[in-house]
């Protein structure tokens, strides 16, 4: 007999538990197919582990400047014990994974545990959408709604010629897993992913080359942003490299290293290290799902959606990373709520994706969201920018972080808030402040009016906002 419900999701990750939960709240009965556990890619093999990793390279970075800040550590006292890093970040992996597991019990979400594919017609559905789930155990379930989400989310992309093997060539997942650091590493690819393992790894005192091929590290993020980013890094021993062209035919192993020649601007070069990691961006997960049985388009690998989420099957959503749209877990996360409420008859506020925060967890921090400068320009903005430097701002020398800034961009003749970036300490918990004026349409001098309290960093966003129009005080 077909499991039968209102609201079937393909996928148990941030936005597919998000999306179940919301339809338990609003009265639908609900099944998650989920074929590994509840939380998917976000919390056991991406954002939380890594997150917890490094955390745990801060804090050793941090022993090891300790007498900056007046504390003596005897020589050699601190060590890096990798094997109780990893222990940390799964349990802590597993106190969210009980909690999730908690929620889904707790709002009367049934959880099924295999792997789904969409089917056509069938004596249950006389439309396309209802899923059959291949048990653990081999057998067969069928699930029957009235409505589906696909929430399969994403893949580490891999190169031609680069297969990863979990021994010298590791994706993510695998980097994730590793009993011992390696001595060295060849990082390739300069995003968000290559930039936080460069930092981690290089505060746990691995040797870091990180290879990008495009002109500077995180090109979707503002240019300054870019450039104090690689002078930080490279100030704290990474090895960065851009412009890169792999040799990939030439790659080898022999010498139990990796060794692989590259091209760069300055010259050739000889990349050798004990292992390479690969984050070369990540792939939506539409593959094997069963879309050949629908009548759901695809666009580059992604599903085709409108503003509400709706394929091309009005009665299935798609939501986050297999819509190849913005790859974060709470975009995904407000994807399934609003793909619910418009399920639900509501009329959800559609996020502007370029409004959507985007956070980075390197040493130091990055969050930004809006227009960069260029991408102002590009749009056709007549802007003025103002900024701020973390060393202007007490409570930056009082912890010791003062490297970076905070750069706000608005439009000369509407003074609206077109972007935020910044780069410094905590600045992923600073953005929310920023990011919440943007959907506001606020201006400059509306948050600059906000009385930021003394000392906190929160000064630094008030301090640009006010630079904007030459106003600040402290810079």
């Amino acid at each position: 007999m077909a499991i039968q419900v209102d609201i079937a999701v393909l996928g148990g990750g941030p936005g597919g538990y998000t999306a179940a939960i919301r339809a338990a709240q609003m009265g639908k009965s609900v099944a998650i197919v989920e074929m590994d556990k509840v939380g998917g890619t976000c919390l056991h093999r991406g954002c939380i582990p890594s997150k917890s990793l490094l955390r745990s390279a801060e804090v050793y970075a941090t022993l090891l400047e300790s007498s900056t800040y007046g504390i003596d550590v005897a020589q050699g006292a601190v060590s890096v014990n990798f094997k109780n890093v990893q222990a940390r970040k799964d349990q802590t992996v597993d106190q969210l994974y009980r909690g999730l597991q908690g929620l889904m019990k707790k709002n009367g979400i049934q959880m099924i545990q295999g792997k789904g594919r969409i089917i056509g017609p069938s004596i249950f559905s006389p439309r396309s959408g209802s899923l059959a789930v291949e048990l653990p155990d081999g057998e067969m379930e069928s699930v029957v709604s009235t409505n589906l989400i696909i929430a399969t989310g994403s893949k580490p992309r891999s190169l031609p010629g680069l297969k990863p093997d979990g021994q010298y060539i590791l994706t993510s997942d695998d980097a994730l897993a590793l009993d011992k650091l390696p001595a060295s590493m060849i990082i390739v690819g300069g995003g968000v992913i290559g930039v936080e393992w460069a930092s981690l790894l290089q505060d746990f005192g691995v040797q870091v080359t990180l290879a990008e091929a495009g002109s500077r590290l995180l090109p979707g993020e503002d240019a300054e942003i870019s450039a104090e980013l690689t002078k930080l890094l490279r100030k704290r021993g990474v090895r960065v490299l851009t412009g890169v062209q792999l040799q990939i035919d030439k790659y080898n192993n022999d010498t139990g290293e990796v060794s692989i020649p590259a091209s760069t601007p300055e010259g050739d070069v000889l990349l050798q290290a004990e292992k390479l990691l690969l984050s070369v961006g990540r792939l939506p997960n539409a593959d094997g799902i069963g879309l050949e049985n629908t009548d759901i388009r695809t666009v580059n690998g992604a599903i085709e959606v409108n503003g509400n989420g709706q394929t091309s099957e009005p009665h299935i959503y798609a939501i986050g990373d297999v819509t190849g749209g913005v790859q974060l877990a709470h975009a995904a996360a407000h994807d399934g709520i609003a793909a619910v409420e418009h399920i639900c008859g509501q009329k959800p506020i559609s996020a502007e994706k370029h409004l959507i925060p985007r956070c980075i967890y390197s040493r130091p921090e990055i969050a930004s969201f809006g227009l960069t400068e260029d991408g102002a320009r590009t749009r056709g903005h007549d802007i003025k920018t103002g900024k701020i430097p973390f060393a202007a701002i007490g409570k930056a020398l009082v912890i010791g972080e003062k490297d970076g800034f905070v750069k706000v961009i608005a439009d000369r003749r509407t003074n609206d808030i077109l972007g935020v970036h910044m780069i410094g300490a905590h600045a992923t918990d600073l953005i929310s402040e920023a990011a919440l004026a943007g959907i506001l349409n606020a201006t400059p001098w509306e948050v600059g009016q906000m009385i930021h309290p003394h000392p906190t960093l929160s000064e630094a966003l008030g301090e640009a906002m006010l630079a904007v129009d030459g106003n600040a005080i402290s810079f």
